[in-house]
This record gives structure tokens, sequence and C-alpha cells, in this order.
């Protein structure tokens, strides 16, 4: 009895179907197959240079690998769920297509390390898409802090009102957390980017394939050094989707500001109705959702890369077919990031900030700190300084009022240091303005950060 298969002459029957279809990955591989193609055409060019394919047999698959492709492409084929994985699928519909010079196409190859470049093909090319998107919402970001310079807003420690800082340089802080994310990510694809091909199942072709002329002309920077660390390892898996977990986790932080800054109670920014949505039951809500999700979708992508650790911990070397647990756990992270990041970039293009509830919220304590500086500069130590301000705020919530609203004798009792001005000047301007170190909130100090924004997006 055959398999079923286009290869197998061991087995006298075939897999039961429960067993095909718990074995089978065409319905999340399938992704893979324009990798798979190029993957191909490499190696019909490595069979030919070697004298394994004469120049028709090299031209006819060729041709017939460009139709495959074009047929995926246009949907006219579909590899059922009978065909094993995207491998079978495009080796299958060559063969259809060539006659059995398709079956050459296999020599000296392994689908262990035929899917180790697949994926890091594939790899290649969403994590670039990923950069690309990162650098777009970048963008975004800069553009609203250009326009922000001179809006206040309360700075919180611990959710608690803490200082006044410029509207510019919270988004900025966001924007540099995008942009370790983009180096990550940079990283992850530097060190994933070694060509696998050659490396057969375990132990390296037979065959004398040029593996430096297959690496160049994939573009990868050089073959993998190592047969068996080449199929079995997927180390450059973990570290990219914990990039995006990174990532994730930076993006989930954004989010859950904006729908704490868009409650009510709040009310520093409106999303657009591009962005929100409506209650089923009450007419007047207007919910968060695109934050929302985002932020929920950072535990999904935390999930994906336990998911990837887990399968890889215990692995023996070298190949095991654990290892097909390792595409959906990436198609995920990949996906998800994706669509997080474009409608995260919709979302803070379009939001509305109100600056009148931003300023209302610097309540006039978050100036304590100025004031304690005052005495710092007149050769107060802080800690004494920090003691004489810390009871005026006792004074003043004694009283049932803000700092600024103690009459002036409070002041002079608890330090001759002070004068009428250091409380009359207080204003969100004069707080950031005192903070024009480099990386700091002051005016002078947050036009550098953009300048230095706009040089790090051109790089």
């Amino acid at each position: 009895m055959t398999t079923g298969k286009l290869w197998d002459g061991r087995f006298s029957r075939a897999n039961d179907q429960v067993m095909e279809e718990f074995n089978a990955s065409i319905g999340f591989d399938i992704r893979l197959w324009e990798a798979d193609i190029e993957g191909n055409l490499a190696q019909a060019d490595a069979l030919r240079q070697c004298g394994i394919l004469t120049s028709e047999e090299w031209s006819a698959i060729v041709l017939g690998l460009q139709q495959v492709g074009q047929e995926l492409a246009d949907g006219s084929y579909r590899p059922g769920p009978d065909t094993e994985d995207i491998h079978m699928a495009v080796e299958r519909r060559l063969i259809e297509i060539v006659g059995p010079v398709g079956g050459k196409i296999h020599t000296g190859r392994s689908r262990n390390d035929q899917v180790a470049l697949d994926v890091r093909l594939y790899l290649r090319s969403r994590v670039g898409t990923l950069i690309e998107l990162v650098s777009q919402l970048q963008t975004v970001v800069l553009k609203r802090a250009e326009a922000e310079v001179d809006a206040f807003l309360p700075g919180y420690t611990h959710l608690q009102p803490a200082q006044p800082v410029r509207l510019a340089h919270y988004l900025l802080a966001f924007f540099w957390m995008l942009d370790r994310d983009k180096g990550r990510l940079r990283d992850a694809l530097r060190r994933a980017d070694e060509m696998p091909l050659g490396s057969g199942a375990l132990a390296g072709t037979a065959f004398p394939i040029d593996r430096e002329l297959v690496a160049r002309r994939l573009g990868f920077a050089r073959p993998t050094p190592n047969s068996m660390d080449a199929v079995s390892s997927r180390d450059h898996l973990t570290e990219t989707v914990s990039a995006i977990a990174i990532l994730m986790t930076n993006l989930s932080r954004l989010a859950e500001d904006w729908v704490v800054w868009s409650s009510p109670a709040f009310g520093f920014v409106e999303l657009d109705d591009a962005y929100a949505t409506g209650s089923s039951m009450m007419p007047q809500k207007k919910n968060p959702d695109s934050l929302e999700l985002i932020r929920g979708k950072s535990g999904r992508v935390f999930g994906d890369l336990m998911a990837l650790m887990t399968i890889q911990k215990g692995l023996a070397f070298t190949y095991g077919k654990d290892l097909q647990e390792d595409k959906e756990p990436l198609f995920d992270a990949l996906e998800t990031a994706d669509i997080c990041l474009r409608v995260l970039k919709g979302v803070v293009e379009t939001a509305v900030f109100s600056y009148e509830r931003m300023r209302a919220a610097i309540e006039p304590g978050m100036y304590a700190t100025d004031l304690a500086d005052v005495l710092v500069r007149r050769g107060l130590p802080f800690r004494d300084a920090h003691r004489v301000v810390g009871e005026l705020v006792a004074k003043a919530i004694a009283r049932g009022c803000s700092l600024v609203e103690l009459p002036w004798e409070e002041f002079a009792q608890a330090s001759p240091l002070f004068k009428r001005e250091d409380v009359s000047a207080l204003s969100p301007a004069a707080s950031t303005d005192r903070r024009n170190v480099f990386g700091g909130t002051g005016r002078n100090a947050v036009v550098q950060q953009l300048t230095l924004a706009r040089a790090s997006l051109k790089e």
C-alpha cells in the first residue's frame, strides 16, 4: 500500500487520518510559501552549479517553481489538508508541472535545513516590516511632540502628581523607548543573518554545494558554520519574539496611560471616533478599545515567547518534530505586533489633547521641589530644605488650602531664606525651565531632544 507521500517507500501503511491531521502543518506554514519558492530557486542554482542538474533540467525547474509561486499568489493552487507542509506542497505541484525531474530539487537537502532556511527568510522580511512600522510610529510621535513643546501636564510617580512636565517631553519618552525597540529588532536580525541550506538533516550535504555562493545569492552575510546547530537551534526566533515582547510592553504602557487619560476623571486626551467604540447598552459611552486591545495583546505575545522557550528547553540535539510548534508562536507574535503598531499610529496621529485639563491638573503642591531647590541655592542642605517644605505642605493640608495659598508669614517663619517672589513666580513654564539639563523637561532641553530624535530617524 502506498502512503500517499511523494518519497517514502519505508512504510506499508498510510497514516491514520487523525495522525495525518495531527502531523500536518500546512494550515499555518502556508505563510512560508514565498520563502520556500525563493529557497528552492537557490537550491536549483546550487544543484546546477555542482552538476546535479543539467541546464535544461535547471531551466524547467526554475520555470516550474515560478509557476507554482504564481499559482500560490493568485490562489489558483490551494494545497489541501492532505498536504503535510508547505515544502511538500511546493514540491508536489512542481512535479505535477515539470514531471519526475522536479524530484531532483531535494537532492542533498533535508526538510530540516529547508525549513530552517524558509523561517530565516520569512523572519527577515517580516521583522523588516516591523522595523519600518516602528519608524512610522516614531515619526508620528515626533510630529506630535514638535507641536506640543509649550503644553504642560502633571508628571506622575506611583500614579501620584509629582512635577510639571512638557507634553513634548512625555511624548519623546515614548519615542526613545521605540528607538530601543527598533535596535533590539535589528540586533535579532543581525544574529539570524546566516544561511542554513546545505546542512542536510544534521550532518551536512554530501554534494559539493557552494554554500558561500548560496548565502550571497539569498542575501545572507554568511552560511551557518555548524550543520547540527543550523537545523536544531531556534534561539534567533526566541530572540526576535523576546524583542517583540519588549516592544509590546512599551506599547502597552502608553496604552495604559491613555486609557486613564481618556477617562472623564482625567480628560487629558480624546481618541478619534475611528479608534474608539460604543457600548451595547449605555449610549453615552466612548470606550478606548483600541488601546485596551493593545494592552491585552501584549499578554498574548508574552505567551508566544514562553511557548517558544518551552518547546526548545528539553529538545535533544538535533532536530525533533517539536520544532514544528515554533512557527505558530512566531507568526502570532509578528502579526500581533504588526497590527498593534498600525493601530497605535492612527491613535497617536488623530488624538486630541485637552491643554486646559492638563494644565488645570497641575496642583500647586507639585511646586514643592521647586521651593526646596530655592533654599538649596541659598545655602541650605537639601535634606533640611526638604523638611522645611514638607512642614509647609503639612500646614497647607491642615488648613485645607494649597501650598501656594498659605499666608506669606508661614513661609517667612519656615525659613528666612524665602522671598515673596519665590512663591508668586511659580508656574509650569518656570518649573520646567529650571530643568534644562540635557535630557530634562526644560524648553531648551526638549528642543535639543527633538533635534536628536530627527537625527535618529534619519539614520
